[in-house]
């Protein structure tokens, strides 16, 4: 009896990272010590993405004999209007109650956030920015996204939509050889259509006629393959072009990068010379730096929405 009565006094912090692809869940204790860590693979429709989520927080919670309180980071961001999801780019989710839904069958409230928020709070509370005031998170993976923290706090700004610098345009640059794409929030040359993986694999196949993956284009430059790496140098070009508008508005201390594309190990020695290109400064020293916890960021920043 004893026993059970302390484990029920034990405060344990839910985090869901619904991402594209995969869905995780993470159980963490007051001090952010991991307890528990699940994946499934996300439905690419809306109830089988509400299903998931609910068995993963079933079996957690189950399992571990708690009842939870739980943070969801998302793609997209909650309409203040419609409070639906909106600007997601796992479409599925825009235009539906997300929030609503899930307090319903899990009959309690949840703290809702953008994933590239719970990211940038994972990296600004005790990750790589941990010694910045201002810090901004980046996400390049399957989308652009953005996350902006001040004093370990989120901003989310008037109309829920701080840190959305991937649907800013490209702007012009000193190389301006890459075709113009539509994306998908129904604009033509987003940030995101340049520096996601998506995006990154689209221009390589306009170039060379190949189609290859931003993974494998990243591990033939390692090799030694030149057209790989000459590519990943024009990249790096407009990577600093979307960071300087970033750095010219927040101008943070530290912008952390993660998302699949971050672990392009060209990035942190060579982003820093080319930023000083496009920032409107006589110096740049915002530091550029690789995440801490790397696909573990968004689930932790998630469980910590209510720490």
């Amino acid at each position: 009896m004893e026993a059970e009565q302390l484990i029920k006094k034990i405060v344990m912090y839910i985090g869901i990272d619904l991402g594209g692809t995969k869905t995780e869940v993470i159980l963490i204790n007051e001090n952010g010590n991991e307890i528990e860590r699940l994946r499934k693979e996300t439905p690419k429709n809306y109830n089988g993405t509400i299903d998931i989520i609910c068995d993963l927080v079933s079996f957690v919670e189950n399992k571990h004999k708690k009842n939870c309180k739980i943070g969801l980071g998302t793609p997209g961001a909650l309409s203040k209007e419609t409070h639906c999801i909106k600007g997601g780019n796992s479409t599925w989710l825009n235009g539906r109650p997300l929030k609503n839904d899930l307090e319903l069958r899990l009959n309690r409230k949840i703290i809702l956030e953008n994933d590239a928020n719970c990211f940038a709070l994972s990296e600004a509370f005790d990750g790589a920015g941990f010694d910045q005031e201002i810090v901004f998170g980046v996400i390049l993976g399957t989308g652009v996204g953005g996350g902006l923290v001040v004093n370990k706090k989120i901003i989310n700004g008037y109309n829920n939509i701080t840190g959305e610098w991937g649907h800013n345009q490209m702007s012009q640059g000193t190389n301006d050889n890459w075709n113009v794409h539509d994306c998908y929030c129904g604009k033509k040359g987003c940030i995101e259509t340049y520096l996601s993986g998506p995006g990154f694999s689209n221009h390589f196949f306009d170039q060379y006629k190949i189609r290859l993956d931003a993974v494998q284009i990243q591990k033939n430059a390692n090799d030694g393959d030149e057209k790989s790496l000459e590519f990943i140098f024009q990249y790096l070009d407009y990577l600093a072009r979307g960071l300087s508008q970033v750095i010219n508005i927040v101008d943070p201390g530290a912008i952390v990068l993660g998302g699949g594309v971050s672990n392009m190990k060209q990035i942190y020695g060579n982003i820093n010379s080319k930023l000083k290109k496009y920032v409107f400064s006589d110096t740049v020293n915002t530091k550029i730096l690789k995440n801490k916890f790397g696909d573990s960021s968004g689930v932790r920043g998630a469980a910590s929405l209510n720490r």
